[in-house]
């Protein structure tokens, strides 16, 4: 009989804990999210995970979708943490039917991948889309908990 697959805990055991880039976006790119009281909001869910072991790094709020890195305990299920904050944030979401694109990107940060250097990547974004000309100008962003990752 071949040798069985290594269980997600034996992998995650690696990346202690893990840390996830997630993206997440409105339904037919509406421009909904760029606001002070969607950012309030995204903070003040973020906060409460942290008493649940669940830690909601750096974060971009475009007008149309959401950029940030999260890490859980082993048991943290990223999908229903996802659809936990999208109802959060709906609640400050103008009254527009099917605010979410359905599903989410995610990426599994390894240890080899630099959390800096995709983070870079992210927070040049609202340049990238001309909303800003600099980086630090765009205010629907932050880091809610420091991970330290290189």
């Amino acid at each position: 009989m071949p040798e069985r697959p290594p269980r997600l805990h034996h992998v995650f055991q690696r990346y202690d804990p893990p840390l996830y880039f997630v993206t997440f976006n409105t339904n037919r790119r509406r421009r909904l999210l760029a606001n002070a009281s969607v950012q309030n909001e995204l903070v003040h869910f973020a906060q409460e995970g942290q008493v649940r072991g669940i830690g909601v790094g750096r974060y971009v709020i475009m007008p149309d979708h959401i950029h940030l890195f999260v890490w859980g305990t082993l048991d943290f299920c990223l999908r229903q943490w996802v659809r936990m904050l999208r109802r959060a944030l709906s609640t400050r979401i103008v009254a527009v039917p099917s605010h979410w694109q359905p599903g989410f990107f995610d990426h599994l940060l390894r240890n080899d991948e630099s959390y800096a250097r995709k983070w870079e990547y992210v927070r040049q974004n609202p340049v990238r889309a001309g909303l800003v000309e600099s980086a630090e100008d765009w205010p629907y962003q932050g880091e809610i908990v420091y991970i330290d990752r290189a």
